[in-house]
Formats: structure tokens, C-alpha cells, sequence
């Protein structure tokens, strides 16, 4: 049997002949690259990535028929710690994968009996009695010891990184898994994530760095970042809830109006979710706004100004996926959910018991913290509104809580409430999403990671602190001890710059050239500099900077920025580019009598480049 036509076939048979394609292109890409050439010998470690809800599952079932084709006989896929998660996934893996020995989290005798006749997938949970339980069941059988082990880890950026790199020390889930891996002859353990900046920032020496990286972009009809907040101007969907007089209450009659829409066109669903703060009590607080509005609209659906209100809402909204209803019988479907009760009002929270089932048909509104993360996925979600700013807010989780990604949306009636503070935020994020994307489709193998001041890119505690560093947008870097590996030519490349001129607008791409002649200690590390100009070359091919090149200078060596006080000024007026200035020394005063160019970078202001420092990674 062939494992990936089978799945392809599967695929194409219920219709989702797109699907079928973006899965064959992605193993058409990753197998011959990495699958084919593996060595079965070695412990290998590979990251796929796509868009938050852009379609993972499909491409992690591609890859996997893809290396059952190949020979791998055992699949084990990690979930977060979920109960209804996990059972999705194994449920969605018995539905898709045919010709497999599947086993639960309980079918280790499944397992020993199978002997590895058929290819096998196991399910697991990121539990550690879990994980410990099936370290042992492997250990215990002997097949692995002279087998391969493929791991396909779902959210991997969740859970199983180290948590207490920094004490020296390794938390249970990642010890756990590491004992998993290395307990076979060899191994790949494919990362899966639509966040990666943690992983991204892992060290090579870590073991959990990936070797390779893999972007899968969407299918068609998928509303991502990009469609919510647009590089240039301010997408139709979003309203700014500084500018409204009631927010939640404008929330409330836009859901009405897409509730209306969506069911009366023989729609099944309509959820509008709000997002408060963490905390349970403000959760209830919200219910109950919620509830009273509902009742004012309850209250006043015969109101001239309140149909009105609807009408609107109506006039600005133009389904894609639905037949557009009269307003007439959009009304009429508003007045019958209304006064029959039909909108549900549920509140997820740990102490809540809402199950998927309850906000799978009909119109809802879910309100909830933290549990609308990872794995929670609502259909026919139309609007959205945001109450809450993380004070000190992590890019991948705000990511990942962004629910309103997705394939079944419908752009006319999508609507996002949210202030302008947490959507200059969401810009920011999504710009370095596309700047991570970019850098991967690039094939850079130092794929650098900003922020602007205020947004870290994930939790502190999966980062090696000695490795991983910042460096800042708007401060002056020099090396110490510079050499010239040629200064010929360094003094060929500047020659057409003179001293004359304040500064020239050049291509990044010359700076590169500049830096590739500089020899410096671990103070100024080239490499990390290089790599930061790459990155932003991946998004832009033309970018340009700011070179200022001055010429028989008498500095003394260690002299703060090695800077005058004029060409100081000079790059700090300058905000938004790479400004690298370049200095011709004597060679008096501390230079030994050498004469030679040394560097002076400042990067653009306001922004923070994360710095991976892995000796064993260096360019």
C-alpha cells in the first residue's frame, strides 16, 4: 500500500481537492530534502510552521504516509494536555490514515501485539505520567533499538521546551521526551507550531534547535494576519473601540446582524467571542453586561431607532459565503432569536464545563480568558471583542489566541472590536510573522527575531540567558579589538564614498560586503549583524541604509562609541534605517600603529533583535 496515495485519495474523495494539493506540495518539498536523506543513524530535529488554524493537521498526515512510504514504522504525535484534544486527534487519525496499528494512550498490549507489522501512530498527551508510562512501554518491548522513531509534536512550543534551562536543570515533560527520542536507534522529531519564536530562539546545543524549518502558506479562502491587519491602512473589518460610545453594546448588534445573516441563508453557526482580562470575577461581570444588552435589545426590537441601529449594521455588511437576506427576513430572524431565548451565553473558564458541542450550531456568545487558546477552535466565528492589554504581553501567545484566524470565516461579515493600543500590538506581531516567513522561504539558516520595546517574543523561562541576548534599535555597536582581514579591500569597496559628504543611502547589501572585511571578538558579534540585515533584505530585496565613511581618524582605542560628537548627532537623527559608520584610523593612540577601518552600527530605533549566541551555530 501506498500510505501518502492513500491519503491524498481520502482527501480528494470528500471534496477537498486544494487541501490534497497544499499537502502534496509540502511532502513534495520536505521528503526528498529531508525524509529521503535521512541517515537512520543520527537524532534529528525539524520544524514545520504555518498559520495560526491554517490547516497543520493535513500536513502533519501528509508527512507522516510520506515516511510510513519510506520505511519509518513507528509515529508517535504529541498533543497538548488535553483530554478532548487528544481524542480529536486520534478520532481524526483513525478517520484519515488507513492500513495503521493506531493506539490510545492505554494500548500498550496494542502495541507489543501489533510488533510492528503495520506502521503505528500513538496518541499522546504532553502529560508526564503519560510520557513516562510510554518511555518505559518502548524501552520495554526492544523494537526501538533497532528502529527509527518519527515524533510529530503538535504546539511543540508548548510544554515541551526546557523550563528550567536557566537552573541548570531539565522540567519532566522535556526530560521525558528526550528520553523518548534517544531510547530509539535514531529519530526525527518534527516541531509543528504556528508560533516558532520560542523554538526559533532555542540553542543548537540545547538539542531542541531545529535543523531545518518548513513554512506551508494557507489555502485559499483562509483569513490570517495579513487580512486583519494589513501592512498599509486599516482593514474594513477592525473597529476601534476608543472611538465607540459602547463598545460592547455596537459588539452585540453587529453579532445580531451575522447571526441573522448566516441563519436565515442556512447557515449553521454564528459565535461572537469576547476576550477580557484572566480573571474569573471580570468574566461574570461580562455575562452579566452581556445579558443586560441582550435585554435592551430584547426590550426594544420593535423601536424605530433600534431597527435603525440594525440597518446600519445591515448597510455595511455583504456576505462572501452566504446569499445576502433582505433586511426584512434578517430582521425577522433577530426578533426570533431574541424572544425565543436562542442566544446562548456561555462563559469558558476553568470553572466552566462549556464543551465544543454547545457552540457548534445556532448563535452564541463565549466570553473566557486563557482556555481560548491552543486547540480551541470556533466555527463561524464573525465577531470579536477585545477588552484586554497583557502588561507585559508575549507575542506568541497573543498569537495564539487569536481565534479569529480560520477557513470558514466570511470577510463581509467578520467584525473585530478592539482598541488601538492591542491592535498596533497584533500589527507588530504579524509584521515579524511575515518577516519569520520570509527569512524561512529565504532559506536563511540564522533566522532573526524583533519586536518593537514592550512585546517580549515568548516566556522567559524556555531562553537560555546566557545565550540568547537583545540588541537594541537606536544604541551604538563597536567592536573593542577590531582587524581587517584585507583592508585593501575594505579601501577599494569605500572608495567612492568621501569624507565630504555627511552620509550616502546605500543597499544593505553593501554593508554585508563592509562587515564580511571585519574581524572581531565575541563583543561585536559580525554574524549576528549579518544576519539582521538578511533578515530585513528577506522582506525587502531593495532596503537601504545609511553609510557615513570618514578617513584618517586619530581616535584612541576603547573611546566610548569611537564616535566625534558630530557624526554621534549625525546617526541619531537618523530613526528608521541602519546607519554604519566607518572610521579609517591613524593608528596612533592604541592601534599599535595600524592603520584600519572599524565599525560602528546603530539599527533602527525602537526595536529589539533577539540574539541567539550558539558557538556551534555560527555563520
Amino acid at each position: 500500500m501506498k500510505y501518502l496515495e492513500s491519503y491524498l485519495q481520502t482527501i480528494t474523495d470528500r471534496g477537498n481537492l486544494q487541501l490534497a494539493e497544499s499537502i502534496k506540495k509540502t511532502v513534495n518539498d520536505v521528503a526528498p530534502a529531508y525524509l529521503e536523506k535521512f541517515s537512520f543513524c543520527d537524532h534529528e530535529i525539524g520544524l514545520l510552521f504555518g498559520n495560526v488554524q491554517s490547516g497543520k493537521t493535513g500536513q502533519m498526515f501528509g508527512i507522516i504516509s510520506a515516511a510510513s512510504d519510506l520505511g519509518f514504522p513507528v509515529f508517535i504525535i504529541l498533543t497538548t494536555d488535553n483530554v478532548v484534544l487528544q481524542q480529536q486527534t486520534i478520532d481524526r487519525v483513525r478517520a484519515d490514515l488507513k492500513g495503521y496499528c493506531v493506539c490510545d494512550e492505554y494500548d500498550s498490549e496494542i502495541f507489543a501485539q501489533n510488533c510492528l507489522m503495520k506502521p503505528t501512530i500513538i496518541v499522546l498527551k504532553k502529560n508526564v505520567n503519560t510520557l513516562k508510562q510510554w518511555s518505559n512501554i518502548l524501552a520495554s518491548t526492544g523494537f526501538m533499538k533497532g528502529n527509527p522513531l518519527f515524533i510529530i509534536d503538535d504546539e511543540a512550543d508548548a510544554a515541551s521546551l526546557n523550563t528550567l534551562i536557566n537552573k541548570n536543570l531539565k522540567s519532566s515533560i522535556n526530560k521525558y521526551l528526550e528520553e523518548i527520542k534517544t531510547k530509539a536507534a535514531c529519530s526525527i522529531y518534527l516541531q509543528v507550531t504556528g508560533t516558532p519564536q520560542s523554538i526559533l530562539l532555542q540553542t543548537v546545543a540545547s538539542g531542541w534547535h531545529p535543523y531545518f524549518t518548513y513554512y506551508f502558506r494557507p489555502g485559499i479562502g483562509y483569513l490570517g494576519g495579513d487580512f486583519f491587519f494589513p501592512k498599509d491602512g486599516l482593514s474594513p473589518c477592525i473597529a476601534i473601540t476608543d472611538t465607540l460610545e459602547n463598545p460592547l453594546k455596537s459588539a452585540i448588534i453587529h453579532h445580531l446582524v451575522a447571526s441573522g445573516q448566516i441563519l436565515t441563508s442556512n447557515g449553521k453557526v454564528c459565535n461572537c467571542l469576547i476576550h477580557p482580562s484572566v480573571r474569573k470575577a471580570v468574566h461574570t461581570q461580562f455575562q452579566i453586561e452581556v445579558e443586560k444588552e441582550l435585554e435592551y435589545c430584547r426590550q426594544n426590537i420593535d423601536d424605530p431607532a433600534f431597527i435603525l441601529e440594525l440597518k446600519n449594521v445591515f448597510e455595511r455588511t455583504y456576505p462572501q459565503k452566504f446569499k445576502r437576506a433582505a433586511f426584512e427576513d434578517m430582521y425577522t430572524k433577530i426578533k426570533e432569536l431574541l424572544t425565543g431565548g436562542q442566544i446562548e451565553v456561555l462563559v469558558m473558564n476553568g470553572s466552566s464545563a462549556v464543551t465544543s458541542d454547545q457552540y457548534e450550531t445556532g448563535s452564541n456568545i463565549v466570553i473566557g480568558g486563557n482556555t481560548l487558546g491552543r486547540g480551541v477552535t470556533f466555527p463561524g466565528l464573525q465577531t470579536i471583542y477585545y477588552t484586554r492589554t497583557a502588561k507585559k504581553p508575549q507575542a506568541d501567545t497573543m498569537w495564539q489566541h487569536s481565534r479569529m484566524f480560520g477557513y470558514d470565516r466570511d470577510e463581509g461579515l467578520m467584525r473585530v472590536f478592539i482598541d488601538e493600543n492591542l491592535y498596533k500590538l497584533f500589527s507588530d506581531i504579524n509584521a515579524t510573522n511575515n518577516s519569520i516567513i520570509s527569512q524561512v522561504e529565504r532559506g536563511l539558516s540564522n533566522i532573526k527575531i524583533y519586536y518593537p520595546e514592550g512585546i517580549n517574543p515568548t516566556r522567559k523561562n524556555v531562553l537560555d540567558n546566557k545565550k540568547v541576548g537583545i540588541i537594541s534599535g537606536g544604541t551604538n555597536y563597536y567592536p573593542f579589538s577590531p582587524e581587517n582581514n584585507t583592508i585593501e579591500e575594505l579601501d577599494k569597496l569605500l572608495a567612492p564614498f568621501n569624507d565630504t559628504e555627511d552620509y550616502y543611502q546605500v543597499n544593505l547589501r553593501l554593508m554585508i560586503q563592509i562587515l564580511s572585511h571585519i574581524i572581531s571578538d565575541a563583543d561585536f558579534r559580525i554574524s549576528s549583524f549579518v544576519s539582521i540585515i538578511n533578515s530585513l533584505l528577506s522582506e525587502q530585496p531593495t532596503a537601504q541604509g545609511i553609510l557615513i565613511v570618514r578617513r584618517n581618524r586619530n581616535v584612541a582605542k576603547g573611546t566610548g562609541a569611537l564616535l566625534s560628537p558630530n557624526d554621534w548627532k549625525l546617526g541619531a537623527s537618523i530613526q528608521d534605517k541602519i546607519v554604519l559608520t566607518v572610521y579609517k584610523m591613524t593608528g596612533e593612540k592604541g592601534w599599535k600603529g595600524r592603520k584600519l577601518w572599524v565599525p560602528n552600527i546603530k539599527l533602527p530605533s525602537n526595536i529589539v533583535y533577539y540574539d541567539v549566541n550558539d558557538d556551534d551555530s555560527e555563520d
